[in-house]
């Protein structure tokens, strides 16, 4: 629940991670029977902890693209049902949007036009964001996201899910120039990505690695370690991300950075992206941890910002799993 796209007054959060660490990843299925579960005592105690009842609500956002089909769908509905029993208006609301937005709802005065850097399990792209939450998609991964890639990164190498965590604890105890693994699409002209090759190097690494008898995990001397390799993945895709955003400031002028999204909540990322902008005078805003991940916060607080432009969605709003990013 969020007053005037700013004011968080309750922002609940139901986690499905240990449902889906065993499988080293998201179960769709699974994830979808979670979210029935969930839905309705999220709704009851977001209300009860913001002070507020349905009389009190203005409208109803929900998330209705992009993302897994199932728990969409369950979202839409739930939402839908809501929106007709207390006659309010509904809002559908892209999910990538949501992260844009984030920043803003902790930093006063934002500048316009900024670049945001949208880093996830499922997306990484760069977006030129204009005043009126008007965008330009300026680049995306074309294949596997960052986050995904931390995921099955810390999935071949037995550290449990989800990987971003874990490997950017791992790293800082390793060698970020242990390993020189490749930086995909780094110098082209445009701001595209692509992640799925260091993936696949991590893994042809090790493989020869322990082949050769070079890999250990107690630091032995001579010897390249797990936190090594951490390390030097972590620094590969820190640096694509990192470069092609300077680029993009640089290119249209923006006078600042946003860091959102999942991946938005690394260490390293946050330091590196922050000292590079430095060095070009520009800005870097990202939002606390909590309005990093997924959340109801954010949707809500673009949203309003939607409400007030006019946007209204009927009663025939669809979940679109695989609809345009705007």
């Amino acid at each position: 629940v969020v007053a005037d796209g700013r004011e968080v007054l309750s922002n609940i959060v139901a986690s499905q991670v240990e449902t889906h660490q065993e499988y080293g990843g998201v179960v769709p299925e699974l994830a979808s029977r979670k979210h029935i579960e969930a839905i309705n005592y999220i709704v009851s105690r977001s209300l009860a902890e913001a002070g507020v009842t349905f009389k009190d609500l203005e409208a109803i956002a929900v998330t209705n693209r992009p993302g897994l089909i199932g728990a969409l769908l369950v979202g839409v509905a739930a939402a839908k049902s809501l929106a007709y029993c207390h006659n309010l208006p509904l809002l559908g609301i892209n999910h990538i949007e949501g992260h844009i937005y984030a920043p803003c709802m902790v930093h006063d005065a934002l500048p316009f036009p900024h670049i945001c850097l949208t880093v996830s399990g499922g997306h990484t792209l760069l977006v030129e964001v204009h005043e009126g939450w008007q965008y330009k998609v300026l680049g995306s991964t074309q294949d596997d996201a960052a986050g995904e890639v931390y995921d099955k990164v810390a999935k071949y190498l037995g550290l449990g899910f989800p990987g971003g965590k874990v490997i950017d604890d791992l790293a800082q105890k390793g060698n970020p120039s242990a390993v020189k693994f490749p930086r995909p699409m780094r110098n082209t002209d445009d701001y595209q990505f692509s992640f799925s090759g260091i993936k696949t190097s991590v893994r042809y690494f090790v493989e020869k690695a322990r082949r050769a008898g070079l890999l250990v995990e107690n630091g032995q001397q001579d010897m390249i370690t797990i936190e090594d390799i951490a390390a030097s993945f972590q620094a590969a895709v820190v640096d694509v991300l990192v470069y092609k955003s300077l680029r993009a400031v640089k290119a249209t002028g923006a006078a600042a950075i946003t860091l959102t999204g999942g991946v938005a909540a690394n260490s390293h990322l946050r330091a590196s992206l922050k000292l590079a902008a430095a060095e070009i005078g520009a800005e870097v805003y990202y939002p606390p941890m909590n309005l990093c991940t997924d959340n109801g916060a954010m949707i809500a607080g673009i949203a309003y910002q939607k409400y007030q432009q006019g946007l209204r969605d009927g009663l025939s709003l669809n979940a679109t799993p695989k609809g345009s990013i705007f």
